[in-house]
Parts: C-alpha cells; structure tokens; sequence
C-alpha cells in the first residue's frame, strides 16, 4: 500500500495544478534540449575492451606507446608512373610530411628519387630503369599497377581518435588544394579514415532512424489507437521522453556509440508502451466516471503496475551491465534511463493533458453500466482475445508443452549460431571508406599485426634483448600462422654484423647506432619494448586457438625475473571479443532472470507470483535462438543483448496481464473468469502498444547498418513473440499456478 501513496500525491497536483505540472515538464524538456548538444560519438577501441581492466590497459599502453596508425594516399590515375604524376605526388608527399602528427610519409617515389641523385625521374625511360632497380615485391606492394599508387603516411603514435580525425581532415583539405594533373584522383584512407567516416555514418543513421521509428509511430498510432481521443499525445510523449534521455546523455559526458545508436528505436517501442497503457486505462476510466476520478484511478491502479512493469524491464537492461564490452554497458544504461524517462512522462502527461483539455472519450461512450459500447468495433477483438485466452486456460497443459518444447530446440540451436566479431561487416558495404580500405588491403597483402609488450625494470638488459631475440625465433619457427617478426633484438643483430651483442657495453654502442625513429617503434626507455608479429589472416576459430597456443608459449617460456609479457593489439581484442559474447550474452541473460524474480519476489512475496511472469519470457528467449539460427543471423556486439532485452520487453507483457488478472480477483471474479476479462480489458492496449512497438523495432531494420539492421529483424519478431507469450501462454501459466495457490477454485466455474 506504501508504493501508492506518491501516486495519491501526484493525483492532488495533478488536479489542483496542471498548468504547473505542465510547466515544470516544459522546462525539463528545454534544459534537455541544451544538453543534446554536448552528446559525441565514440569509436574504435574503446567501444569493445574498457581501459580500466588488464587488458585494456595493456593494450592503451601499446597504442599509445608504440602502434603507429597510418594513413593512406591511393592515387588513380590511366598511368601513375608518368613523371608528371610522380612529381605532384612528390609535391603533395612534401606538403603532408609538413604537418603535425605526421612522423612520415613513404611510397615508391621515395626510392626512386633515393637511387636518382635525390631528384624525381623526367622521362619514362628514367622511370623504367629505375624501376628495375626496385625489388619487385616491394614495388609491387606500392604500385600494383599502372593505375593505383599508394603513399603510406605514418602518424605519430598514441594519438587520440579526435586528433587522428583533425589530421586526416587536414590531409583532405591539402589534397583538394592540391591541384592535380588531369585524370588524377587522390582519396585519404586508412584506419583513422574510416573512423572518421564510420562516426559520421553513425550520426546521420541515428537521425534517419529516429525519424523513421518517430513517422512509424505515427502511422501505427493512427490505424491502431483511433478508438481514443488525441491520439497522437503518445507520439508527443514518447519525443518528450527521448528528449529527455538524449540530454541526460549530454550532460552526463556519455558518447554515442555504433551499438548504442539501436537503443533509441528501441526507447521509442518501449515508451510508445507505457504512454498507450496510460492513455488507454485513463480513457476506459473516464467513460463510466468523472475525470477527477478517472485521473485518481489511472494513476494509483496503472501507475504501480506499469511501473512494476517498467522496473522488470531496466532489470533486463541492468544485466547488461556485467558485460566485459563497453558498447553493450553503454546500450544498457542508455536503455534504462531511456525507459525511467519515458514511463515518467508518460505517468504525468496523459491525466495532465487530459485534465487540461477536459477530456472525453470519443462517440460510443460507456454509460454508467457499460452497455453502450458494445458496438464498437474494438470490441470484438476484446472478445476473441478473451475467448482465446479462456480455451488456453481450460487447456494450458498441452499448450505449455508445445510452447516449451520449441524452446528446448531453439536453446539448443543457439549453440550453433556464429559470433562475428569483424567491424568491416558491421558498416554499409558500399561505405567509401571501407571499399578504399579494402583496395588497400587486396594491394598490400591481409596480413594482421599481433604485438607482444615486454615490460620491466630494464628491458635493454642483455638477458633480456636474447630472450625476445630467442622467443621471436621460437615463433617464426614453430608456429605456421607466424610471416615474420621484428623487435629491438632485430635491429641490434641487423647494426651489428647478423649477431646479437655480446656485452652490456656492446649492446649500448649498437643501440646508438640505431636511428632514433627505429628505435621509437620498438623501444620506449629502458621499461617498455614491444615485439611484431606479422601474422597471416586466419579465421576466428583459427585466431583464437593460435592465440591460446602463443599464450601457452608464453607461460613455459617466461622473460627473465622482473619482466613480464603479454599479448595484446586490435586483433588480439576482437578475437577474444568472441569469447566475452560467447560468455557474456549467457551471463547476462541468466543474470536478466535472476534479477527479475528477485525483483518480483521482493515486491509481491509469493514464488508463484514472481515465478508465473518469468516462465513465458524463458520460453521466448529459447524461440529467438530458434529464429536466428534459422535466419542465418550471427551473434555480434549488438544481437548478444538479445536474451537480456528480450527478458525486459517481454517481462512487461507478462506483468501486466498478471496485474489485471489479479485486480480481477480482488473484484471477486473467479480464476478462469479473472483471466478472460483480464486478458479482454488490458489484451487491446497490450496488442496496440505491441504493434506499435514492432513499427518503433521496424525503424531498425532499414539502417545501413548490417550489425543494426539484423538486431531490427530479431527484435521485431521477439516483439511478436513476447505478445504471444502474454496472450497465450500467460493465461495457461495463470492457472496453473492460480490451482496450485487456491486448489479450492474449479475452473468450471468459468464455463459457459
């Protein structure tokens, strides 16, 4: 009884003040506004492996340290190799070594100006003899043809996502000024390029996507819940609700992020939800009392259920949390305060407006008695759902055991259904970035770079330099995956006649030797050094064994006492990436559960009744693993949220058809009565809010966005699902456990 007394606060004020209720979520709403404009979005590494675990910090101290990311100059042309296009590559090769942040710039040109006297060739017959005095596979790597030509631009390293984009924008205004021969064509490339481009993407597809989800609103609100009154005002709700979110968002710091971005047309499904049951109780109450009335009952009978409801679904959310990926925390937390937001919206604008625009329900009013309306055509849904309902539940052992059984199956299937964790997938295949990266990539050869950082007190120890000398050597000669290495060890033996040093002393003098850039990708003082694995692109089952194996290398074959080694690098992170979804959409999912009939437990202290709204969403989440496997859908960063999403959605569903059943009985209805009028009463606005919530879902699936798109399909039909698991199999659960809690009632009291 506690929990209702703030919504017999808010009915006073709501009755005595709308104008400054109104008010006061007016203002909310602009401050919100404000703080949309701080919101940014977020790519690359930190969306997948937060910086604060090992891991993580293993891998920001190596990028930051050591990895270089580089740019990429692919110049087109009928013929790169004419002298005139060779000098304006020269030209425009100068003019980016110029700027900031760029430790180099590398191509062809360079050795054919190093073996022409430090001058580029005039003629085609300079270039063609000094063409022959280039090794053929490295000329072919920077020219595979007579039509591309690539410049490999070197960044310094450690540089942050945003200064990588201020240089690769820099780099495109130099090469647009850049006035090149004719037929000449040069684009910017590269990693750092694509980031740039994939977060640009990512913004102009969340605002295509929320007006998308907010037009499908539209439409489904206006064929669906024509039978009330101002319509539309859930539409309004569910932007005032996003709003809101969106400025929370902004002033709390938090970025955008590719998987985040799905949230907000799932924001827009789940709010649509709350604003319909809210409109649709306070316009059932306000057709047989007065409108003080209907405003008191809506919102002290469907303000805790709902909100019961709502706290179900962030638990669902919340699991999210324990994910080890920072995007699918980010998509949980965005998620829960997206549904807070819009259910308390929801909860104060209906009765506000209503009350302020004096409201009555459209012609077919109830009289007193509740004849009236009989005709209306809304009711004839009511009434196939409560008879559907009611052969459910004078049938609910057959239908369980169907229901269950295709749940076993579909649990079964989901361990068989791939996790793909390649970004390239991810983004709009005819994205410009990734089709130049991809030309790149076919030139230059798909290798993959697999560093190992080497820290201690004293790195450049002798003992040291031959352990890493000797650890690369057991790598390249034991291990197939393995093309070639490089390290300090390298390039001490390379400066000193093929051998390593012999002495502390000698292997200081050598180290002088080296030129300090060299030294710069390998070394960092006397505590850090990294080594390179160039290794040959594998699959990701592949990836991960090899990865286990270079591990195991690891542990029997230990650096010296007080230095310590460890894999890490971008490859390194979205291979076992694949494991932390594996794990971790299975721990989140059992975790959703847990939390939900804790939650329930809590709050109605009875295990039937927290129990009976949990065994329909068990057997949706199995049905999703069904249809995936079916569709051929992979498990990505995004899809892995799938279990613990379906358990918040679906558990609004089941709670709140539980909710009416049971204020049904309080009423004095018997079960199976309880349970066809419930079903009957709150069934439409369910099926309503449902529908409307597949066109916000809907939204998802035109993205551009492969990783986006595909979770729009799964959650359209989960939506599906988690209302055939209200309407269906809830009515057969309800009796079940209604027998098992009062086995005095027959069900034949509810027979016609």
């Amino acid at each position: 009884m506690n929990i209702r007394s703030p919504y017999a606060m808010l009915v006073g004020v709501i009755t005595k003040k709308p104008w400054v209720v109104l008010a006061v979520l007016l203002g909310i709403i602009i401050t919100a506004l404000v703080g949309m404009t701080f919101i940014t979005m977020a790519t690359g590494t930190d969306t997948y492996l937060n910086k604060d675990t090992e891991r993580g910090m293993l891998l920001d101290k190596y990028t930051s340290t050591f990895q270089s990311n580089s740019l990429i100059l692919l110049v087109e042309s009928d013929n790169v190799l004419s002298p005139d296009v060779l000098e304006y590559i020269d030209r425009l090769q100068s003019e980016v070594a110029d700027q900031r942040y760029v430790s180099r710039v590398t191509s062809v040109v360079d050795l054919m100006r190093e073996r022409n006297g430090g001058v580029i060739p005039r003629s085609y017959a300079e270039v063609s003899q000094l063409r022959e005095g280039i090794p053929p596979e490295v000329f072919e790597r920077y020219v595979p043809s007579n039509l591309m030509l690539i410049s490999v631009v070197t960044l310094d390293p450690g540089l942050s996502q945003d200064t990588q984009a201020t240089v690769v924008n820099n780099l495109e205004s130099i090469v647009s000024l850049s006035n090149p021969p004719p037929g000449v064509s040069v684009v910017v490339t590269g990693n750092a390029a694509f980031q740039q481009q994939m977060a640009s993407e990512m913004g102009t597809s969340m605002g295509t996507l929320i007006l998308a989800a907010m037009v499908l609103m539209v439409i489904a609100v206006g064929l669906l819940f024509s039978h009330v009154r101002y319509r539309f005002l859930s539409v309004a709700i569910v932007a005032s609700g996003l709003i809101i979110t969106f400025g929370i968002i902004g002033f709390a710091g938090m970025q955008i992020s590719m998987v985040t971005i799905g949230a907000f047309p799932v924001l827009i499904g789940i709010g649509i939800d709350y604003a319909i049951q809210f409109h649709a109780r306070f316009d059932e109450e306000s057709r047989h009392s007065t409108l003080e009335e209907a405003v008191k009952t809506t919102v002290t009978k469907s303000g805790p259920s709902i909100l019961y409801a709502m706290l179900s679904t962030t638990m669902g959310f919340l699991a999210m949390m324990i994910s080890p990926i920072p995007m699918i925390q980010s998509f949980g937390l965005v998620c829960v305060i997206g549904v807070v937001s819009c259910y308390c919206v929801a909860l104060i604008a209906v009765p506000t407006v209503g009350v302020l625009c004096n409201y009555r329900p459209k012609s077919g009013e109830r009289s007193m008695e509740g004849d009236a309306a009989k005709s209306h055509k809304i009711e004839g849904y009511n009434n196939f759902i409560g008879n559907l309902a009611e052969k459910v539940a004078k049938n609910p052992v057959p239908i369980l055991i169907l229901c269950a059984l295709i749940a076993v199956i579909g649990f079964q299937m989901d361990n068989e259904i791939i996790i793909n964790t390649n970004e390239d997938t991810f983004v709009p295949s005819d994205m410009p970035a990734i089709i130049n990266l991809n030309k790149v990539s076919r030139t230059m050869g798909s290798t993959s770079a697999l560093p190992i950082l080497v820290r201690g007190d004293n790195v450049l120890s002798l003992d040291t330099i031959r352990w890493i000398d000797q650890f690369q050597e057991y790598e390249e000669g034991h291990n197939d995956k393995v093309i070639s290495s490089a390290s300090i060890a390298t390039f001490l033996i390379s400066y000193n006649n093929g051998t390593l040093p012999a002495t502390n002393k000698e292997l200081q003098e050598v180290l002088g030797r080296i030129p300090e850039d060299t030294k710069k990708r390998y070394i960092s003082g006397n505590t850090e050094a990294v080594i390179e694995f160039s290794m040959v692109e594998m699959e990701n089952e592949v990836a991960m064994s090899n990865l286990e194996n270079i591990k195991r290398d690891l542990e029997w074959n230990q650096p010296p006492a007080g230095v310590t080694a460890g894999i890490t690098g971008t490859g390194e992170m979205f291979t076992n990436l694949i494991e932390e979804i594996s794990k971790g959409k299975t721990q989140m999912t059992l975790l959703a559960f847990l939390l939900i009939f804790v939650f329930l437990f809590v709050v109605y202290r009875k295990f039937g009744r927290a129990i009976t709204p949990v065994i329909p969403i068990m057997m949706i989440v199995g049905w999703n693993g069904l249809i995936m496997y079916v569709l051929g859908i992979d498990y990505t960063p995004m899809t892995a949220v799938l279990g613990s999403m379906t358990i918040g959605v679906a558990s609004e569903y089941t709670i709140l058809i539980m909710e009416r059943v049971y204020e049904e009985r309080e009423k004095g209805r018997d079960l199976i009565d309880a349970i066809r009028h419930g079903v009957m009463q709150i069934g439409t606005a369910i099926s309503v809010s449902g529908m409307t919530t597949v066109f916000g879902f809907a939204a998802l699936t035109i993205s551009s966005f492969n990783i986006i798109s595909n979770f729009g399909i799964v959650t359209v039909i989960t939506v599906g699902f988690s209302l055939i698991g209200a309407i269906i199999v809830m009515p057969a659960i309800l009796v079940l456990i209604g027998r098992f809690d009062h086995p005095e009632i027959k069900t034949s009291q509810g027979e016609s």
